[in-house]
């Protein structure tokens, strides 16, 4: 689901409604903080968009992405 350009991981997620997102992103947000990886995203309605990169880095993709990407794809999965 998460596909690499311009040095960051994009994907983009959609539900059935915004109560279902809202849901969504607050497992997300447990998940990143036990990752110490906090993403840049949005939310509309019943979509929700991410952005990884590494600040850190130098803004660039590290395995820290990978990680959090593969933990959201997970959570995710229990949506659909």
């Amino acid at each position: 689901m998460f596909k690499e350009a311009d040095n960051k991981l994009i994907a983009t997620f959609t539900f059935e409604d915004f109560s279902q997102a809202f849901a969504f992103m607050t497992e997300v947000a447990i998940q990143a903080e036990k990752h110490n990886h906090h993403p840049n995203w949005s939310n509309v309605w019943n979509t929700v968009e991410f952005e990884l990169s590494t600040h850190d880095a130098g803004d660039v993709v590290t395995e820290k992405d990978h990680k959090l990407a593969k933990a959201i794809e997970k959570i995710y999965g229990r949506y659909k």
